[in-house]
């Protein structure tokens, strides 16, 4: 059973009553806290003077006034004088006779939260007890007796200083043990470090700041406890706080992918000389990607006002260029190489017509939309595209070791990517020089990397990589967009960029994004809800490409009706519908009738139609338009919602 705060507080005051010794504690404003019965009874007070917050000198004016100090010509300077004793509270033993015949002993304690505890014992006994030992014990030496009674004095007063410390330890523990459980709760390592550079303290957090790091460090060097990486970091900042200077900064943990901000205080003595420092550090990685995300949003606000004015007439342009490109196309006598100029050229418009009908929606975050794609096709792509955009005396040389494999990818914004950094390491190369991109598998990674045989990064633009419009180009080819298109791929896909510098000389980009086969599914029977005709059409052929058989219905009510056939594998139903029922209300009745099969549903709404966002909590969403590559990732992802 749960005690009340009013319950507890009486059986304490009930224990404290059967104390024999009288006990009282006055607070730091010299007011009661709290006595027991015999400390009333002790010195006859009335009942107002043991009252809650009574102050400490009415109690001493009552007893002064009774004479229980004895003699006292000037009471109110006597009064005076007591309480300015106990504002300068110091603990002491004492013994003194009263007015009424006893002699008591007093044992005073200060608290760590001010004012003191004093304990009250009648040795009226005890010292009677000892003058007939006196008296009786005339065989006995004087001195020893004397002796005799020093030594239970003064065993007495080390009793009193025991209690006092034993009080003041336990006070001290509690403080350390709150302490300490304070700072293990603190989602931050603190620690301090001697001037050798080992743990003397540690709050052992240093595991959530920097992974797989032991707990334990206590006594161990800084360089063994934080690892090689951020040992490099925080070593010359912690040579600086040797010196008396402290330090705050921020570093990237590139093998973990996190971000860490380090405080670096130096410890000193009273004679002002260091003796070690104080290390306070915590993961914002969350911080840094939101500080980076909003001055992503706020750069692509900035283009799209600068771009959008120019997106129309550009596009008039590209139809103008992709006409004279099929006219040349269909020119039979054309030579090989001219048809492959013409074909590379005819890509690079398309790319650029795609790139322009994204252009309204650079404020908000670019959407993936992957295929099951074949690997080598968007190398040879790249290919194309990369060699019409270098100069003689540059060359491009790729190295893909993924081959031909089927993979879920976006092509076209993994080909932007790709492309930006090659467009960056040609302008980059001083003269004649190569570009090197090479595909490659890590585990469950992609790793795309472009090398290039230039300078290499300055310290400025290593620091500014990724900072939208920052550029050291000269004249109008520096947009200062490339690397960061490449930086928004990478977070957008789950993965991450890395920039350094070859030993050798030239920059190295690696782009690393998670890798994932394409699987291949087996024929099936789909249900294809859409009541436009047009779109039905488009949909179907695409579906009898990858091998599936058709169902067609315009309405959800017909597929309602279709939906019992045996057989089926897969449902496609378009959002909006002819008649009562959206595509929503179907996939929802259908589930409620206990159908397991996938549903998948397409749709023109914008993201931020409340129908759409309904539906894509409960299922695969597909954004019109797509195409049969698009339309093949919903049968990948077996886990279907």
């Amino acid at each position: 059973m749960t005690r009340t705060a009013h319950e507890i507080a009486q059986m304490t005051q009930s224990g404290l009553n059967l104390i024999k010794q009288a006990i009282s504690i006055y607070d730091a404003d010299l007011k009661l806290a709290v006595s027991n019965q015999r400390f009333q009874d002790m010195f006859n007070l009335p009942d107002e003077l043991v009252e809650f917050g009574k102050p400490f000198a009415d109690c001493v004016y009552y007893l002064a006034s009774k004479g229980d100090y004895g003699p006292v010509d000037d009471i109110d300077a006597y009064v005076a004088e007591k309480v300015e004793q106990a504002k300068a509270f110091q603990p002491h033993y004492i013994e003194r006779d009263r007015a009424n015949g006893t002699r008591i002993s007093i044992e005073g304690s200060p608290l760590r939260q001010g004012g003191w505890v004093t304990v009250y014992t009648d040795i009226t006994d005890v010292k009677t007890q000892e003058a007939l030992l006196r008296d009786r014990s005339k065989d006995l030496s004087q001195q020893l007796l004397s002796r005799s009674e020093e030594l239970s004095q003064t065993n007495r007063e080390l009793t009193a200083s025991v209690t006092a410390l034993e009080e003041a330890t336990r006070e001290l523990i509690t403080s350390e043990s709150r302490l300490n459980l304070t700072n293990s709760m603190i989602p931050a390592h603190i620690a301090r470090i001697d001037v050798d550079g080992c743990y003397t303290y540690t709050n052992h957090k240093l595991d959530t700041v920097i992974p797989n790091r032991p707990k334990n460090i206590l006594g161990k060097h800084f360089k063994e406890a934080l690892g090689q990486e951020a040992y490099e970091e925080v070593s010359p900042r912690f040579h600086n706080a040797l010196l008396g200077k402290a330090d705050a900064f921020e570093f990237a943990l590139k093998d973990h992918g996190k971000q860490v901000r380090v405080a670096i205080t130096p410890d000193k003595d009273k004679s002002g000389n260091v003796i070690g420092a104080y290390i306070l550090s915590m993961d914002i990685t969350e911080e840094a990607n939101a500080r980076r995300a909003l001055m992503h949003a706020r750069r692509r606000e900035l283009a799209a006002q600068l771009t959008s004015g120019m997106a129309h007439d550009f596009s008039n342009l590209l139809t103008i260029i992709l006409g004279q490109l099929n006219k040349l196309e269909s020119i039979e006598d054309t030579n090989t190489e001219v048809q492959e100029i013409v074909k590379t050229t005819k890509t690079a418009a398309l790319r650029g017509g795609a790139l322009l009908n994204g252009l309204s929606q650079l404020t908000v975050k670019r959407i993936l939309t992957p295929g099951a794609i074949d690997f080598s096709d968007l190398i040879n792509g790249l290919d194309r595209l990369g060699n019409a955009t270098l100069p003689k005396g540059i060359d491009l040389k790729i190295d893909n070791q993924i081959g031909s494999a089927r993979i879920l990818l976006d092509q076209g914004f993994t080909q932007d990517a790709l492309l930006n950094l090659i467009l960056n390491a040609r302008e980059a190369i001083n003269g004649n020089g190569t570009i090197y991109v090479t595909a490659q598998r890590v585990e469950n990674w992609l790793d795309l990397i472009v090398q290039d045989t230039g300078p290499g990064f300055t310290k400025e633009a290593m620091k500014n990589v990724f900072t939208p419009f920052f550029t050291t180009k000269k004249g109008p080819a520096g947009r200062g967009l490339g690397l960061t298109t490449v930086f928004d791929f990478a977070k957008i896909s789950g993965g991450r960029v890395d920039v350094k510098n070859h030993k050798n000389g030239g920059a190295i980009v690696s782009l690393r994004i998670p890798y994932n086969d394409a699987v291949l599914i087996n024929p099936g029977l789909i249900l294809l809800v859409e009541d436009n005709a047009d779109i039905r059409l488009i949909i179907r052929d695409y579906l009898r490409k990858m091998g599936h058989s058709v169902l067609e219905a315009d309405s959800a009510e017909e597929a309602l009706k279709l939906s019992n056939l045996s057989g089926l594998t897969h449902i496609i139903t378009d959002l909006m519908l002819m008649g009562d029922m959206t595509g929503y209300d179907l996939a929802m009745e259908l589930r409620q009738n206990g159908m397991t099969l996938p549903i998948s549903i397409i749709t023109a709404l914008p993201e931020e139609d409340p129908l759409r966002r309904r539906a894509e909590e409960s299922f695969q969403v597909l954004h019109k338009p797509f195409s049969d590559m698009q339309l093949a990732t919903l049968f990948q992802d077996t886990d279907q919602k």
